[in-house]
């Protein structure tokens, strides 16, 4: 063989071998394996029973109205807390202005109470007039010793109880005969706080 046969072929056998280093194929083993994940998000679903707190008429100073609802939580998620939401209108059916002037819901009271398995506790006591100021948590009681101190579980339901008073104070009130309190609660849940879910947790596995 000559030289430049011996030389020829050399390069082509380098070429070969630098083709299949550089990007050519080749038989090898594998395996994989897929997994399914899935992230599904709760719900936060606030019932109210009855759908109307109060609706009364032909009060006078120094009447009570006491009324008991339900907030149940109808979702998948525990409620953190429940916010009360206060808005009123006044009508003032002697059109004398003096419904502005002294605001009726000044003189209407309102007591919220949580109730527990042993007692109730008040979780607001305060005129109508000064609630609107305020968005109270219905649901937390600083000293409840029970197992759901604040919030509603999903599934639970929580029993609450409303004391209305028309104050009666000792004073001539007849500018309020008439009128008409139109009262507008809104109840709003919230989520309790973020949880960290442990890889050890059965039911996240």
């Amino acid at each position: 063989m000559s030289f430049t046969k011996k030389v020829s072929q050399g390069v082509m056998g380098a070429a070969l071998g630098l083709s299949l280093i550089g990007g050519g194929t080749f038989a090898y083993f594998s395996d994989s394996v897929e997994t399914q994940n899935t992230f599904a998000a709760g719900t936060l679903d606030l019932g109210l029973n009855p759908s109307t707190v109060v609706n009364i008429s032909n009060i006078k100073p120094g009447d009570e109205i006491y009324r008991e609802f339900t907030l149940e939580n109808n979702g998948t998620l525990d409620i953190g807390k429940v916010l009360l939401d206060t808005s009123y209108t006044v009508d003032d059916a002697q059109l004398d202005g003096k419904a502005n002037q002294d605001d009726l819901a000044k003189h209407i009271k309102v007591t919220i109470m949580y109730n527990t398995s042993s007692s109730t506790n008040t979780v607001v006591e305060t005129t109508l007039h000064d609630l609107q100021t305020k968005q109270p948590d219905l649901t937390q009681i600083d000293n409840l010793a029970g197992p759901y101190p604040d919030g509603i579980p999903a599934g639970e339901k929580e029993k609450i109880f409303v004391l209305f008073e028309f104050v009666d104070n000792g004073e001539d009130q007849n500018q309020f005969q008439g009128d008409k309190l139109k009262v507008d609660w809104t109840f709003n849940a919230e989520q309790t706080d973020p949880a960290y879910h442990d890889d050890t947790e059965p039911d996240n596995n």
